[in-house]
């Protein structure tokens, strides 16, 4: 990576303080600024683009999408810097990715991600430079009580939700792995089949660039793991993995602790998961978009109207 592009790369955004929301609409100036300067982003090559991958999916024909409108390609086309090409292989890589694992599409319901809201979360703010921050605590994993694929099953509705925003498109994310309480009974179910999975959602099969990789608080077991995962990163990838310990000043360096948990020296609680299930589920156009992918919304609105319900009557009793 150049001197250049990783200055932008670093581009301080406007703080948007903690929100359970997601950006649904147009992307500020300064992120659609970012585009052009990294991506080469403009309104003209953005239609020419669009077009030229949308007639390469229909003439090739090497999946069966279930869509190919402008905004679902234009994900495609900014996780690979407008070069179709490289698009057209991601936009393919997603759909075989799903054809080869169908243990983590089917049946997935949207209220499965109560069942890792502690292992699995993204905080309700960016980082200083405008990236969500997906958080993994493994050592909050009870493979008895939630399997692998379960946690496959929830990185990619989370990615798929992380998509949507138009910010995350243009700029990507950020993952933080805590592997503080991590067993060797929880590494010893890590193989290179998994490794080659985990790399291809972060890496190749799906349209999120992951900016940086930090890993905290891993122990002697993480050597086991990592080299699990080593044959499965090329030196780009390996370079934006970051390994801290339990040096916290390391990953202020990266991460400015005003956007992050206090576990972590930052100045953040623990938010609650339901804020963000609230959103989802009575979001239509979430809903509709999680909808297509076959995932299982109904019963996360259910459940939310049963809550309510159950508040507001308690709330009554007390007047």
């Amino acid at each position: 990576m150049s001197k250049d592009t990783e200055d932008l790369w670093n581009v301080i955004m406007p703080d948007e303080g903690v929100k359970a929301e997601l950006d649904l609409g147009e992307p500020p100036q300064e992120y659609k600024d970012w585009a052009l300067k990294e991506l080469g982003e403009l309104p003209e090559v953005r239609v020419q683009k669009l077009d030229e991958l949308r007639n390469m999916i229909y003439e090739k024909g090497d999946c069966d999408p279930h869509r190919t409108d402008d905004a679902f390609l234009l994900r495609f086309l900014r996780a690979r810097s407008f070069i179709v090409e490289k698009a057209y292989k991601l936009f393919v890589n997603y759909y075989n990715f799903k054809e080869d694992n169908p243990e983590f599409f089917e049946d997935v319901h949207l209220e499965h991600l109560c069942r890792v809201h502690n292992i699995i979360l993204v905080p309700p703010y960016r980082e200083q430079t405008g990236r969500r921050i997906l958080l993994y605590r493994m050592g909050n994993w009870d493979p008895s009580s939630v399997s692998i694929p379960e946690l496959f099953q929830a990185t990619l509705v989370v990615l798929e939700l992380a998509i949507l925003e138009q910010k995350a498109q243009i700029l990507g994310g950020i993952a933080m792995f805590d592997l503080g309480g991590m067993t060797l009974s929880q590494a010893l179910h890590m193989s290179p089949s998994l490794a080659s999975k985990m790399v291809q959602v972060m890496v190749s099969h799906f349209p999120m660039k992951i900016k940086a990789i930090h890993i905290v608080n891993q122990s002697w077991i993480f050597d086991m793991i990592y080299n699990c995962f080593k044959p499965f990163l090329d030196e780009r990838m390996k370079k934006r993995i970051f390994f801290h310990g339990d040096d916290m000043e390391s990953l202020h360096q990266h991460i400015d602790p005003k956007h992050l948990p206090k576990k972590y020296g930052g100045v953040h609680e623990d938010y609650d998961y339901m804020d963000w299930l609230r959103f989802f589920a009575t979001n239509n156009t979430i809903v509709k978009e999680l909808k297509s992918l076959g995932y299982i919304v109904d019963d996360v609105r259910r459940k939310l109207y049963m809550n309510e319900a159950q508040e507001k009557g308690l709330n009554e009793l007390k007047v």
